[in-house]
């Protein structure tokens, strides 16, 4: 989900509700302690360099459970950060502490703002040999049909 998409959302929200992949609630407690641009520069395993950029949200919370982050709040301090950092139109990445910090992606399913799960990936399979690796490991298909009518297994079948 990128950031304007997010910032239309929270102007027609009365409540801002997270919920987890596991379909939990994040706690109605929680705050927002960061909103910022990631920039992320590497070279992947294709030896091509990259750049990837992303709007991170860090979800905390806080043993504060009179206090409820608003849309409002949270537009203004998405509005603040996209003028002191520059931050563009970019997709959102957001932080949660479970076992250890996690990051998901982003999602609305028309109430809830949804943590979607993340997946690592090859970028470079073209280069690295995944692609090669995994088409060497398909079976090729025969047509039953192009076999000859003799039997296989048969002394003259020419099979060992």
């Amino acid at each position: 989900m990128k950031l304007s998409e997010v910032k239309l959302i929270l102007k027609k929200l009365d409540i801002i509700d997270f919920q987890l992949p596991n379909k939990e609630l994040v706690p109605s407690h929680f705050h927002v302690t960061e909103v910022g641009k990631i920039t992320k520069h590497f070279i992947d395993c294709g030896g091509t360099l990259r750049n990837e950029e992303t709007v991170n949200f860090q979800l905390w919370n806080a043993n504060d459970y009179d206090h409820r982050l608003h849309p409002e709040k949270l537009l203004n301090i998405i509005e603040l950060s996209q003028n002191l950092f520059g931050i563009a139109d970019l997709e959102i990445e957001v932080e949660y502490q479970g076992d250890t910090i996690q990051k998901f992606g982003l999602d609305f399913d028309g109430k809830n703002f949804l943590l979607t799960s993340k997946q690592t990936d090859c970028l470079a399979k073209d280069k690295c040999g995944i692609d090669n690796y995994r088409n060497s490991e398909e079976k090729t298909k025969v047509k039953l049909s192009a076999l000859n009518d003799e039997p296989c297994c048969s002394p003259d079948g020419n099979c060992c």
